[in-house]
């Protein structure tokens, strides 16, 4: 949705909580958006993530988890407010266009579609050190490499068979992860395999307590775990593709407090129950060595594929995303105007190649520093992903006290508690910045911020004397709703 189109919904054309045709095609179903609500978080930061955060912080990641899993339950809540007042594929770059100023939209649509490109990198990386759990002999570079290309053909072919996929890989891991769940309660509770003798609930806290490394050491975990849920707000990138969106979306934001309990505090409980947090290192996936604890090298190899997929997942909604965002800030004048054109499929294909094309640096940071290269853009990725979510709370803020006054139609899914949980959030992500700048391994990313500022300051400079900023070129060559490749 453009700013002409954003005027004509506020001067009442548009129902409510309806948004315009996009040029995309709506082909992503009910069972297809609950499941890439699902598995959309399922990735590195969880599987492969979470070894570097138990080895800092023992047992008590499992209460880093549930507390910022609570905070994300607050942002995709005041998301879906922001959803249902206008469901649109640009989405947290489009509410900050609206409420917080064309250049906040500017930063927002090119900081979320850098965090992709680096998300995308951080999961081929991580899918490249899975391949050498059977193979060691690959080289890291030449798989993230292959994978970057096949994924990149994935999302040539069309929004329905992208969901498609989405859904079958979200359906692995969650019936993997509660597979797991399951093996590792007979485990404790049968007490067979080669772990049956010492697992126990009390490994919770009988090495060193539940706070082994003190509660600073949980603190410092707290970047690392903000990662792990990076990716929950993807579902508002789907929302002008999806069938029915005020449907469909907030189903999909509901089911974060069960999938967060399940997913990630249950699997953890069960895993530092069966295994002693002592056993975990970085850079090896918690549940692999969990299997190989317990003696079942088969298990660790399925389990191994899994989170392989998982990071494929990941990378492929990456791929997805970043076409949509740059198609959103070209049709605003905020980039390139090629952005704009659609495949007869209705696909983005020009942003999604260039962003592609980005990622491929992904593959030469492999080549150098292959054991550093998931450190890197983790923490450079977790800067990026939460500049999106301060942008969704100020924006929901800035609804809310419109709406209340009158000046915009109410939501349909209002987020609980708020300003107050909105609030509670931002300070919360507050803290983990200044906890990034405490941790050595993280701080790159406070670094590499503030050129990333300046870079996006000159070129909306630029854009802004082009006379260009407000999107004027873009309306007069593209029709609301049309298809921007004639």
């Amino acid at each position: 949705m453009t700013s002409v189109q954003v005027d004509k919904h506020h001067d009442g054309n548009e129902a409510a909580g309806t948004a315009p045709e996009e040029g995309y095609q709506r082909g992503l179903g009910n069972r297809q958006i609950q499941m890439i609500a699902i598995g959309g978080a399922i990735g590195t930061g969880l599987f492969l993530g979470a070894g570097k955060a138990i080895s800092m912080a023992g047992p008590s990641i499992i209460l880093a988890y549930a507390i910022v899993g609570l905070v994300i339950f607050f942002i995709m809540r005041a998301l879906g407010e922001l959803l249902m007042y206008r469901p649109v594929s640009g989405s947290f770059s489009e509410y900050g266009r609206e409420f917080l100023g064309p250049f906040i939209g500017f930063v927002t649509g090119w900081t979320y579609w850098l965090f992709w490109v680096v998300t995308g990198i951080t999961e081929v990386t991580a899918a490249a050190t899975y391949v050498q759990y059977w193979n060691k002999g690959i080289p890291q570079w030449v798989s993230a490499l292959v994978f970057t290309v096949a994924l990149f053909g994935i999302n040539l072919i069309s929004v329905k068979l992208f969901g498609e996929l989405e859904f079958w890989f979200s359906m692995v891991k969650v019936t993997a992860i509660i597979g797991m769940i399951l093996i590792g309660l007979g485990v404790i509770t049968l007490g067979f395999s080669n772990a049956g003798d010492t697992a126990s609930f009390t490994n919770l806290w009988s090495h060193g307590g539940f706070f082994p490394k003190g509660i600073g050491g949980t603190l410092m975990t707290l970047q690392i775990v903000m990662f792990a849920f990076l990716a929950v707000e993807l579902v508002g990138v789907t929302a002008g593709e999806a069938t029915n969106p005020k449907k469909v979306l907030p189903k999909a934001i509901n089911t974060v407090p069960w999938r967060i309990g399940l997913f990630y505090i249950g699997a953890l409980i069960i895993i530092l129950s069966v295994v002693s947090w002592t056993v975990f290192k970085p850079g090896v996936s918690p549940f692999v060595a969990a299997f190989q604890q317990i003696g079942l090298p088969a298990g660790a190899g399925i389990v191994n594929f899994v989170v392989l997929t998982a990071a494929l997942s990941s990378a492929n909604s990456g791929m997805y995303s970043t076409g949509r965002m740059l198609r959103d800030l070209a049709l605003n004048g905020q980039g390139p105007k090629f952005f704009t054109q659609l495949s007869k499929n209705g696909l983005p294909t020009w942003g999604t190649g260039v962003s592609v094309g980005m990622m491929l640096f992904g593959v030469w940071i492999n080549y150098q520093w292959p054991g550093d290269a998931f450190n890197y853009v983790v923490s450079f990725a977790t800067i990026s992903g939460m500049w999106a979510w301060i942008v969704i709370l100020l924006s929901q803020l800035r609804y809310r006290a419109k709406a209340n006054r009158g000046e915009l139609p109410q939501s349909e899914f209002k987020a609980p508690g708020s300003p107050y949980t909105s609030v509670f959030a931002l300070a919360f992500i507050a803290m983990v910045i200044v906890m990034m700048g405490v941790d050595p391994d993280a701080r790159v990313s406070l670094y590499a911020a503030p050129i990333w500022a300046v870079i996006l300051g000159v070129g909306y400079l630029c854009i802004k004397r082009r006379g260009s900023a407000d999107g004027a070129a873009q309306r007069d060559a593209v029709p609301a709703g049309g298809d921007a490749k004639k």
